[in-house]
């Protein structure tokens, strides 16, 4: 990586000079780059850009797109996680930590014991929010690929919108209930995680997620926050990319 990031949502193509948008061109006024500086430029759909500051005006700032790297840096896992929401500055955290440690699908959800339920108009000014805020932690981290944060839903209405083939394994609760321990070896490709918000789901809600092909699982004898336990999941499965193997 050179230079600062930003993330530019268009097509980019080598060679040719573009103007960044008004967010991006205001990061770099606030920077204080001048023509000549490099930056690194990202679309979201894999790869990078490198470019190179022409033109920093007062409304403007125009860059030169240079050379492709087609770098990936994604976890081996393709992972969705549909959370009941908590209340809304951990949600925020939730959304950057979790886009740093390679989840690809957030799901907001509402249920039974949610603290934090959202009138349509203002749930989506939230996901545009929180889309903002896994953009600007791709940014931050080197991510490529931007998770996609998808509109607020009831459980019920998600789960009813769930296609019926889903692999053994690839769909699991978080439960605070009897569970075996989660294995993170025991499912490899895409699989889609559903945990509770403050105070877990109720018994008729896990039942539901059940019928919906979802197994149980435990993280152990101690009760995490809403907003730490997918963090601890993430964690795990990143390792291996985050320390792979020596030869």
């Amino acid at each position: 990586m050179a230079g600062p990031r930003f993330f530019i949502d268009r097509p980019l193509v080598a060679n040719t000079r573009i103007g960044l948008p008004p967010g991006p061109a205001r990061h770099a006024q606030v920077l204080r780059l001048q023509p000549g500086n490099a930056v690194t430029l990202f679309n979201g759909q894999g790869g990078e850009w490198l470019a190179e500051v022409m033109h920093m005006g007062r409304a403007e700032v125009q860059v030169q797109v240079h050379s492709f790297d087609s770098v990936e840096r994604e976890i081996s896992n393709a992972v969705t996680w549909a959370v009941g929401m908590p209340t809304n500055e951990r949600m925020d955290s939730l959304i950057e930590k979790a886009t740093e440690l390679g989840v690809m699908r957030l799901q907001p959800l509402m249920s039974d014991r949610s603290i934090l339920r959202l009138q349509p108009e203002r749930a989506l000014r939230k996901v545009v929010h929180w889309q903002a805020v896994a953009v600007a932690s791709c940014e931050q981290c080197g991510r490529n690929r931007v998770p996609v944060v998808k509109p607020v839903l009831y459980l019920s209405d998600w789960l009813g919108d769930l296609p019926e083939d889903a692999a053994p394994g690839a769909r699991q609760i978080l439960s605070l209930r009897q569970a075996p321990p989660w294995q993170p070896a025991t499912h490899s490709g895409e699989i889609t995680f559903l945990s509770g918000p403050e105070g877990g789901f109720t018994e008729q809600e896990e039942t539901l997620a059940r019928q919906y092909g979802f197994t149980p699982v435990s993280l152990g004898a101690r009760t995490l926050r809403a907003d730490t336990a997918p963090l601890l999941v993430l964690s795990v499965l990143a390792v291996g990319n985050f320390f792979p193997p020596q030869p």
